[in-house]
């Protein structure tokens, strides 16, 4: 257990230092970071690495196409991460115009050591939520107080707390953890029905469909679990990386099928029965971003809509594929770390560039691309912005960021509506439910708009 604990804590420092290295910019020189004589340049030529920068553009053959969405329907929960375990939660309803209703801590926030990860989930009235010491609260909707708490930090060991995340499904909600252990709570006390140490951490979110729990380890591993007693089914091994993304992306379930996304950029299509596969692909690919490293990470779940596949990578492809043969519809030269948002026939998606795109969803042209900030300070290109969403609701797409604002934005021209400010910076995608948009800030404060 020690030896696993020190790989678990070597791993969460680098996936921190490669958290870091994304936020980084090209400079010329350093200074001031170490003391002492400059040490003589090294020989060579230089190559900037801003050199595979490009811009998205629309598709000139899209330009006079009006973009029609379903009406918005009403949205009591939000069970699992990314919505429902297809991940496809398509034109959601709230009031015309939102105002804050309340707001509550819900433990701990982010620090030097620890970051916020695991996206709320909302059913029956409560919304459950996980901070940075592994903590799981249950919240009333409503009023936004505190129902119950339950601390799962082992008792002998205090490490490993960058955890996975949540779901709910029934009277049990399942939590995987920084400990290697995923757990089913009892929905309205909180106290543990029962728990199941895996071989790994989780950084991701569990996926629960036709009674299984389908949860990936940092070790891209999948561990699937019968949700009434823990068991374990069966399992799938993808390849073992050694860097990664902070986070991962939760599996996306329809139709009798897993999509289990790996850090590998490995995607994998099994029969959630037995485990046998259907197809793989690899969102490997040439990174078209201003980023310092060549990960292929898939990090935004991907989601299942009418027999379709869409998944983004780290790498730089965003991708269509048939469910049930593996095909690829269409790719498109594009990188995030984000969940895409479908809709009626389109998709939305932000890039690692902050960029807010529209795709069409059959052949993946591109409608129309917005540049949100990127950076807090453009001209030094210092101190990048991290974006996260888009949320379609009753028209208008909703982003939020790391600089303490939340943006609403036109799904049909890319127009920027209107913005509010937050706490403090949101690092995990809003939620909509209960005519509600929940927004979760990296100092841990649950804060709800309807």
């Amino acid at each position: 257990m020690a030896t696993a604990r020190k790989m678990s804590n070597m791993k969460l420092r680098i996936a921190l230092c490669v958290l870091a290295l994304f936020t980084l910019t090209a400079c010329d020189t350093v200074s001031g970071m170490f003391s002492g004589k400059e040490a003589p340049p090294l020989p060579g030529k230089r190559v900037s690495i801003l050199v595979q920068e490009q811009t998205l553009e629309a598709d000139d053959s899209t330009k006079d196409q009006d973009i029609l969405l379903p009406q918005p329907t009403e949205n009591p929960n939000w069970p699992q991460a990314g919505g429902y375990p297809n991940h496809a939660m398509h034109h959601v309803k709230v009031r015309a115009s939102l105002q804050k209703a309340w707001s509550s801590s819900i433990g701990d926030g982010n620090d030097d050591a620890d970051r916020l990860i695991a996206q709320p989930v909302v059913q029956g009235g409560r919304i459950y939520t996980m901070d940075v010491s592994s903590e799981v609260r249950a919240t009333n909707v409503q009023t936004g107080s505190k129902i119950w708490t339950n601390d799962l930090t082992p008792a002998d060991d205090d490490d490993g707390h960058i955890g996975g995340g949540l779901a709910v499904d029934g009277n049990m909600v399942f939590v995987t953890t920084g400990f290697g252990d995923i757990v089913a709570l009892d929905a309205a006390t909180g106290k543990v029905v029962w728990k199941r140490g895996v071989t790994a951490p989780m950084r991701s979110a569990p996926t629960v469909n036709a009674g299984r729990v389908f949860a990936v380890t940092v070790t891209n591993k999948l561990y699937v679990l019968d949700a009434e007693d823990g068991r374990i089914l069966w399992n799938h091994a993808g390849i073992e990386e050694a860097t990664g993304l902070l986070g991962g992306a939760s599996p996306a379930v329809d139709s009798g099928v897993v999509v289990v996304p790996y850090s590998s950029g490995e995607i994998f299509a099994l029969r959630i029965e037995n485990g046998q596969e259907l197809w793989n692909d690899s969102l490997a690919g040439q990174r078209r971003t201003r980023g310092t490293t060549s990960l292929s990470a898939i990090r935004g779940r991907p989601v299942i809509d009418r027999g379709v596949v869409y998944a983004t990578s780290f790498g730089g492809v965003t991708t269509a594929i048939n469910l049930r043969t593996g095909r690829r519809v269409w790719d498109k030269e594009i990188a995030s770390i984000e969940s895409p948002w479908i809709a009626g026939d389109y998709l939305y998606m932000i890039s690692v560039n902050s960029e807010l795109v529209c795709i069409n969803r059959a052949d993946g042209r591109i409608h129309w691309v917005t540049q949100l900030p990127e950076f807090k300070d453009p001209k030094k290109k210092a101190d990048r912005i991290i974006w996260t969403g888009p949320v379609l609701a009753s028209d208008r797409l909703i982003v939020a960021s790391s600089i303490e604002e939340a943006w609403t934005v036109s799904p049909y021209d890319g127009r920027v509506m209107g913005k509010i400010s937050l706490p403090d910076g949101v690092t995990i995608g809003p939620v909509v439910a209960s005519d509600t948009v929940f927004f979760l800030s990296d100092n841990a404060e649950l804060v709800a708009y309807r």
